[in-house]
């Protein structure tokens, strides 16, 4: 099958071009404007006008880029409103993931009415998903793993998609999905159209698109991250150092307020983030032996700034939506060069300034210049920070969570919150960070040292003129 490659070298001095020059629905046009989107981002340009003449598009680009709203809007587009059946399938290699992608597609599609967007992902109840399939959806955002079983029971038809897009593909080859990926399509009819985004392009999506997808464009966005936007340094280790010390001196020396660890292993993962952990730090795991509850509270506390380090295998963290990352580390240089580069694109991003950080030692100097080879530029090098910093007490994040045994089924709101924390004897609005409401539960984030007062407020006050078990999140 012919593939045809159109690579784009997006150069900052390149003019920006606006969504009104689509051809788009006036509504959606002006939902986009009211949305504050003006301009297209790189993979948005290049991507969005084959997205809407109903070509196949594998679209290469990294998490961040706006590849989200260059699918949403191109099934918003195609949707027909009045035909009440599944028309488009999005599939994700994880539940946070999917959670994003179906908000931002309700999001975009929120001028035109009766759209539904059902979200069906593992570690959720499989009864009440059962139920809202059988009052209908028009757009399905899910996981392989739970979207194959719904089909295979028979509680999902598929016979009616017209368009297929797989969301961080490389993912989810790497997850192990491929048999519930060739299932699923197995069951969508081959007169589609199929969007295929992946942050890498090895050779099993090569495969994979070639028995998929008819006559593919393929956009490929450059990922140059200038000098004036990410600082990157090489920190070398010497022989009585550790690399959980030089991660350590590097935390005491920048005290970001967050920054992921990227390790190489799972195992490296859970053993930095203990070892940080026992030394002081608020320092949480992610990786792929965690379950979802974990990882739900683990992304909770790091994006509401309660937790200051955030150490995570290359996969664990792909896909997700962290903003406003101050530091990374690279625990060990990546195997993949590839991945290098956005392991530190999860800094430095939206025109913001970031630092990237990364330990060698000297049987890796080879790497070092393999790395620097691929980068096309020479990466500085400085001496790791005065070792004294590690006598030093750990800094502390300056917010805490809360959480809060009541969620959307119990008529919670965030206002609701808010509420009962800045009653009578309370705390006041600008010290209350975050707040995520769910089905069963709700987090908060507030400053720190008003902690045991929110307790007090929340555990023996009411909301919504109930009582809720409160407690604070580890």
């Amino acid at each position: 099958m012919l593939l045809v490659y159109l690579v784009f070298a997006m150069s900052t001095a390149s003019a920006k071009q606006r969504f009104s020059s689509l051809s788009l629905d006036p509504a959606v046009l002006a939902n986009l404007d009211q949305l504050g989107y003006q301009y297209m981002t790189p993979i948005q340009e290049q991507a969005l006008p084959s997205v809407l003449q109903g070509s196949d598009v594998i679209g290469k680009a990294r998490t961040g880029s706006g590849k989200t709203a260059t699918f949403g809007l191109g099934i918003v587009h195609h949707l027909q409103v009045e035909r009440y059946r599944v028309q488009s399938l999005v599939l994700c290699p994880t539940r946070e993931l999917a959670d994003q992608v179906a908000g931002e597609i309700r999001r975009l599609a929120r001028s035109i009415h009766n759209i539904k967007v059902l979200t069906l992902c593992g570690g959720m109840p499989f009864g009440p998903q059962v139920g809202s399939l059988e009052h209908g959806a028009h757009i399905v955002v899910g996981t392989p793993g739970r979207i194959e079983e719904h089909v295979r029971k028979g509680n999902l038809q598929l016979d009616q998609v017209q368009m297929l897009v797989l969301d961080e593909a490389d993912r989810m080859l790497d997850m192990g999905f491929k048999e519930s990926l060739d299932a699923i399509i197995a069951d969508i009819p081959s007169q589609r159209q199929t969007l295929l985004f992946s942050a890498t392009f090895p050779a099993a999506i090569a495969n994979m698109a070639g028995n998929m997808m008819r006559k593919p464009v393929t956009i490929e966005v450059a990922e140059n991250h200038s000098k004036q936007t990410i600082d990157q340094t090489l920190y070398k280790l010497d022989d009585e150092l550790s690399r959980v010390d030089g991660v350590q001196l590097l935390l005491q020396e920048y005290e970001p307020e967050s920054c992921v660890v990227f390790c190489n292993t799972k195992r490296e993962t859970q053993l930095v983030a203990d070892e940080l952990h026992a030394a002081g730090f608020v320092a949480l795991a992610l990786h792929g032996d965690l379950e979802q509850k974990q990882r739900s509270q683990t992304l909770v506390q790091f994006a509401n700034k309660s937790a200051t380090v955030l150490v995570a295998t290359d996969v664990a963290a792909r896909g997700l939506d962290i903003d406003n990352v101050d530091l990374v580390i690279n625990y060990q240089i990546a195997r993949e060069l590839e991945v290098h580069v956005h392991r530190i694109g999860r800094t430095g991003r939206a025109g913001a300034t970031g630092k990237a950080c990364t330990l060698f030692n000297d049987k890796e100097s080879y790497k070092v210049e393999l790395l620097e080879s691929y980068l096309e530029q020479s990466l500085p090098s400085k001496p790791l920070p005065a070792k004294h910093l590690l006598r030093r007490a750990a800094y502390l994040p300056a917010m805490a969570t809360i959480q809060i045994g009541g969620g959307k089924k119990q008529k919670v709101r965030p206002g609701d919150i808010v509420g009962a924390l800045t009653g009578e004897q309370g705390i006041k609005g600008d010290q209350i960070g975050k707040i995520q409401v769910g089905e069963q539960w709700a987090y908060v984030a507030v400053e720190a040292d008003v902690l045991r007062t929110a307790l007090n407020k929340l555990g023996n006050g009411k909301i919504k003129g109930r009582n809720f078990k409160v407690r604070k999140l580890h």
